[in-house]
């Protein structure tokens, strides 16, 4: 299919999924081709706050870029009128940019409907059906908790309102393997594996997206892409702030399941897979499954679990809660490409500050021609993707200061992507689902995957352990990081300095800037 091409930037390929066999690939493809676009959208939970905080506002950018013309049929428990909903809705996106286009914005309000009800009535999902009226295809998205999904899916069954249907599944797509299986069991009674949407936002931004088209668009990155050459690589997801009010959610998953078995897994996924047979359909989520599959599932000793001082005091948080807010783990993918080389994921609430990036250290020259070429402080050459709140790839190389002496510096080039006036990940999301377009989204054998390496450790982990709010966790995850210059932190002023076409490395200040 089509590249999605913006002004300013390369040309970032969806590309939908792929089996192991190529003559299920064929029909897989054509079948894509000719799969009918959604008539209808109904949202389970749309009183909810996801509902304000994200989906509001990517239908009302669908609207005003002509990609949304079905019925919405909201659906949630409280008695509200259309009116309410209407009132719901213009709050949202006021909050989220604000009303750019009247006419966009009466009609996305013409396109509401709304169904009162309980998810465990019969009565609810008769009176969706009869919302829905002539629609035959409808995608239903479920953006409720977890526990609801099951019985979501089988009232949909019940209602006969899974035929010709899609369903669409927010994250966590279970609370460990076995729920996992459990759900893709209850899901796949009704619906076929190309008609479920396990959408994780992450992978509708531009950023993650386009780590996948810098490793396959370029040459000269493949043949250092292996063990012989990288040393570690290293993901941080690092927020500022805490759970906020959603103690009781936070709960009933914590760091690991929230952020790391999804998010943090799947920027492993494609720095880590082998380049994708083609642009046929799932070729990417096969490479990806497989590395999944070829991750060493966790022990005890290869995580350090934290919780911010002050967590247990949380509206809805148990004062002897053992949650954790805060994870950091070292993982080994064992394949042919990746044998031996360590892989550390960190994630926490109330860290230093808030982005997101990756840090691909280089080994050192294997012969020292110079007094420098494996310098005693800093790190060694790296490529470092930053993916929040900037969106920067940059590639840090030794080169010789002016004058006799073979000495010299550390410096990155440094590219930065201009990310203004794209899509925003739920309105991809949503858009592709609608299409059918699978790319984006999360298979059942790489979901089950995933679970599997982290199961070990959520039946069996040692205790959470406290850290100072500001901080960048418990000085325990230290430990795990074998580089000689520990856990790269990624700098808040990065998105200052995003004019530069080349700095000073962040290797050559770390070290005083400590950890």
């Amino acid at each position: 299919m089509q590249g999605i091409k913006q002004a300013g930037r390369p040309q970032i390929f969806q590309i939908p999924e792929l089996s192991t066999d190529s003559q299920r690939n064929t029909v897989a493809s054509k079948k894509f081709m000719t799969a009918p676009r959604s008539d209808a959208l109904v949202l389970f939970g749309v009183t909810g706050d996801l509902a304000h905080k994200m989906i509001f506002p990517a239908l009302y950018a669908m609207v005003k870029r002509g990609s949304l013309q079905v019925p919405v049929i909201g659906v949630a428990l409280p008695e509200w009128t259309i009116a309410h909903l209407h009132q719901r809705v213009t709050d949202s996106i006021k909050r989220s940019g604000g009303i750019d286009n009247e006419g966009a914005f009466q009609h996305l309000l013409s396109l509401l409907r709304y169904v009162s009800g309980d998810y465990k009535d019969p009565g609810t999902f008769a009176a969706i059906r009869e919302a829905l009226g002539n629609a035959r295809f409808p995608a239903h998205y479920l953006a409720i908790p977890p526990m609801l999904f099951a019985p979501v899916i089988k009232g949909l069954g019940s209602a006969n309102l899974s035929e010709h249907a899609r369903v669409i599944v927010e994250k966590p797509f279970g609370r460990d393997l076995a729920s996992a299986q459990e759900l893709n069991r209850v899901a796949h009674t009704l619906f076929p594996e190309d008609s479920i949407f396990r959408i994780d936002h992450f992978l509708g931004k531009e950023a993650i997206m386009n780590i996948l088209y810098f490793r396959f668009a370029n040459s000269f990155l493949e043949p250092i892409w292996t063990r012989n050459y990288i040393a570690s690589v290293q993901i941080t997801l690092a927020e500022d702030f805490g759970v906020e009010k959603r103690g009781a959610f936070y709960e009933t998953v914590g760091c690991l399941r929230d952020v790391i078995q999804n998010h943090l897994f799947q920027i492993v996924a494609l720095l880590a897979m082998e380049p994708p047979s083609g642009r046929h359909l799932g070729a990417v989520r096969s490479e990806k499954a497989k590395v999944f599959q070829a991750m060493r599932p966790l022990k005890p000793d290869d995580l350090v679990r934290g919780q911010y001082a002050g967590y247990r005091k949380e509206p809805g948080v148990a004062e002897s809660s053992d949650v954790e807010t805060f994870c950091a783990l070292r993982l080994f993918i064992d394949s042919w490409r990746w044998d031996g080389v360590p892989w550390y994921l960190r994630s926490g609430k109330y860290l230093a500050n808030t982005a997101t990036e990756v840090l691909v250290e280089l080994k050192p020259p294997p012969q020292r021609l110079f007094a420098d070429s494996l310098p005693t402080t800093g790190r060694t050459n790296y490529l470092r993707f930053r993916l929040s709140p900037s969106s920067a790839i940059a590639l840090a190389a030794r080169v010789k200061l002016a004058g006799k002496e073979f000495v010299g510096e550390q410096r990155e080039l440094y590219l930065v992507e201009d990310s203004s006036g794209g899509e925003t990940p739920y309105e991809r999301l949503l858009g592709d689902a609608l299409m059918g377009d699978g790319a984006l989204f999360t298979r059942e054998d790489a979901v089950e995957a995933a679970w599997a390496v982290v199961d070990p450790v959520l039946k069996k982990n040692h205790q959470v352990l406290r850290y100072k709010r500001g901080s960048w966790g418990p000085e325990e995850a230290n430990a795990i990081i074998a580089s000689a210059d520990g856990w790269h932190q990624p700098d808040a002023r990065d998105a200052d300095d995003m004019h530069r076409l080349h700095r000073v490395s962040l290797s050559e200040t770390e070290a005083g800037r400590g950890g």
